[in-house]
């Protein structure tokens, strides 16, 4: 009879120890925002492209306006496959801007801009959100896939940026495929560049009669675009979420059209290209690469999530258009839970998004 008292006992303290489990478990778990809207789901998987933002008249031919869409959205499919597959948002990131980067179409790569003195200088970063770790590299001249020399410096190096020299023989002990200078070059590029030429020409002409000090000022007398086909802002970028939850961002560019030697845009600097968090998102940036580099465009989108507790669409939003000037370009992006955010200024911004809930678009305009 005492033998049964105690098991009866033990069992209603188990049962009321499990209870108190139970619901303190429950009481732990948030269930909606401080706002009392409900938390939402993550996505499977999701990814964000641009490549390029810029002047893009709407007048310009059919043809090239389609083989456009027809590159965004092979590369988007890439990326979109890969990490339905199951691979790691890095690995997405890196493949489709190697893509990107084999496409002449966009400024990264093959097709890559010229400087003033008719060579190709590329740049290109990469940043994994898991850990915060990123690599880049900046004015390489005979690297074919900058964003994998990128990656190779953030995974076998303990650095963070390698540059010119230095940058192309870390590829020869990384294995990186190197080309002639050449290999970057294409007819319409060059033509951009004796417009570009001739334009900066007469405005330095301009300048002249008027300040004489401020000639060839960038920062004075920014130059004005006038060329329907003239696309200054070409860089390409890559911004996913993989089914991991693991967030990883990606940008490469050959630069300005008539940059002088030497000038490094944005792109190769985390924070202001490039940033990958996976606390608040990962974000691309392509636009003009001083403006962004001076606002930290990238990290402060980022931060203002975390610190303000913003959308990824607000904070991009608010970066964009409130702390930038109109025209200066615009970011990709993609949140934690999987939320894109495709954001500019200019005329239009070659841009597509995909996800594991069946979306997939690409567009160049509003």
């Amino acid at each position: 009879m005492i033998i049964n008292y105690l098991i009866s006992n033990l069992a209603s303290s188990v049962v009321i120890a499990s209870s108190i489990g139970l619901f303190a478990l429950t009481a732990c778990r948030p269930e909606t925002t401080e706002s009392g809207q409900p938390i939402p789901d993550r996505l499977d998987y999701a990814i964000t492209l641009h490549g390029g933002a810029g002047v893009i008249s709407r007048d310009i031919d059919d043809q090239v306006r389609d083989g456009y869409l027809t590159s965004l959205e092979d590369a988007l499919t890439i990326g979109r496959d890969l990490l339905n597959e199951g691979v790691s948002s890095l690995d997405a990131v890196e493949a489709v801007i190697r893509f990107l980067e084999d496409d002449k179409r966009f400024n990264a790569g093959k097709g890559s801009v010229y400087t003033s003195e008719g060579q190709h200088e590329l740049d290109a970063s990469i940043m994994n959100g898991h850990d915060l770790n990123a690599g880049a590299v900046a004015g390489v001249r005979t690297v074919k896939n900058p964003i994998t020399l990128a990656r190779k410096v953030m995974e076998e190096s303990r650095h963070v940026m390698f540059a010119g020299d230095g940058a192309e023989r870390f590829a020869d002990q990384m294995g990186v495929e190197r080309v002639e200078n050449s290999y970057f070059s294409t007819d319409r590029r060059r033509q951009q560049l004796n417009r570009a030429r001739e334009q900066a020409a007469l405005q330095n002409e301009a300048r002249t009669d008027r300040d004489p000090v401020a000639l060839n000022s960038d920062k004075t007398h920014p130059i004005q675009v006038t060329d329907p086909d003239f696309y200054p802002f070409g860089t390409v970028g890559v911004a996913a979420l993989d089914r991991d939850g693991n967030l990883a961002a990606g940008t490469s560019t050959g630069g300005m059209t008539n940059k002088m030697p030497g000038r490094i845009g944005d792109s190769p600097v985390i924070a202001a290209g490039t940033y990958a968090d996976n606390n608040t998102c990962a974000v691309s940036a392509t636009g003009h690469g001083e403006k962004f580099i001076r606002n930290a465009v990238a990290y402060q989108i980022c931060a203002i999530m975390e610190f303000q507790g913003a959308s990824l669409q607000d904070a991009a939003r608010t970066v964009i258009h409130e702390k930038l000037d109109e025209g200066d370009g615009g970011i990709i992006a993609v949140d934690y839970l999987g939320n894109i955010a495709m954001e500019f200024s200019s005329p239009g911004m070659f841009r597509g998004a995909a996800d594991s809930n069946g979306r997939f678009e690409v567009a160049i305009w509003e």
